[in-house]
């Protein structure tokens, strides 16, 4: 960033004042020329930099007043993101569109059921991974931040401090909610977990530095907690379950396939083997009918031509 404009203009003048007062005694003591013709290039010289420096400045005037605009714009936009989250719907549609994106970058769009937001009693999830076998994991993004909100606008510590400690309650009572069985009964066979989906690593940061066994109890009750990323890796071993999943049935299909094909195989040879014993049976009826040919029936035939 430019410094102070009026900062470097008073030392460009100090530094061209000292090199024009050096410039001076050494042509006084060289040359008799006017003082006029000595200082006249310094004098222009001074003039440029002046000219640079009120440029520098006018540009850091203008770039200070974009950042800012820029600033007091996103300030804005923050305050709007921010009141937008504090709507359940638009939390819940927003944890939403993070979780289809964490399905698509984990490549695992094609294996999982999305639920958009429902009136009702809450307990239908928003995403259901299909699992090799037919197993499924529910999970649900619908977790409040009312309070990790509240917690981001407080002016004070102390004010802060207990918003986060709120959010750490609301969060734990989430966890015992989703670890209620009637969260999943409605699906056949039950899922395997539960998996709570934050849409950031922030949200779950701030909970455990308030409530450090709340992993711990929500695994004893069947829910994983999970960011993003680690959203991503457990979707990325389901992923890859699916592919040795499609390996093993392919195999099968291979082995089923090939018993077929041995079994008709075996059929084509027999009927191969019937249709030599049956050609041999040919080739000797064709020798016994040419013998008798020869033997009998020419004979008699010869003797009507003779006579």
């Amino acid at each position: 960033m430019i410094g102070s404009g009026t900062f470097i203009l008073e030392l460009v003048v100090a530094l061209a004042a000292g090199a024009a007062i050096a410039a001076l005694w050494f042509r006084g003591q060289k040359s008799a020329a006017p003082i006029d013709d000595a200082t006249r290039p310094i004098a222009e010289s001074l003039a440029r930099l002046e000219a640079q420096v009120r440029d520098l400045e006018a540009q850091r005037q203008r770039m200070m007043g974009g950042i800012e605009h820029q600033l007091g714009a996103l300030g804005k936009e923050t305050v709007a993101l921010s009141r937008a989250l504090r709507v359940p719907n638009t939390r819940g549609r927003w944890g939403e569109l993070t979780l289809r994106r964490v399905a698509e970058l984990a490549g695992m769009v094609g294996n999982c059921d999305f639920f958009e937001q429902e009136s009702g009693n809450g307990q239908r999830p928003d995403m259901v991974v299909r699992l090799p076998g037919g197993r499924t994991l529910a999970v649900d993004a619908k977790v409040p931040l009312a309070a990790f909100l509240d917690a981001e606008a407080a002016t004070d510590d102390a004010s802060r401090e207990a918003a986060l400690t709120r959010h750490a309650q609301q969060l734990s009572r989430h966890v015992q909610t989703l670890g209620a069985r009637e969260y999943w009964a409605q699906f056949q066979p039950a899922p395997e977990m539960v998996i709570l989906f934050l849409a950031g690593d922030h949200f779950l940061t701030a909970a455990l530095e308030r409530d450090p066994e709340l992993l711990e109890r929500a695994v004893a009750r069947k829910v994983l907690i999970a960011t993003p990323m680690t959203l991503i890796s457990v979707l990325k071993g389901v992923s890859y379950s699916w592919r040795q999943e499609k390996l093993a049935n392919n195999a099968e299909q291979i082995r089923r396939i090939g018993q077929e094909f041995y079994e008709r195989l075996r059929g084509f040879a027999d009927t191969y083997t019937e249709v030599g014993r049956q050609l041999s049976k040919a080739v000797d009826s064709f020798n016994r009918s040419a013998g008798s040919w020869d033997q009998r029936v020419l004979p008699s035939l010869r003797r009507v031509q003779e006579l």
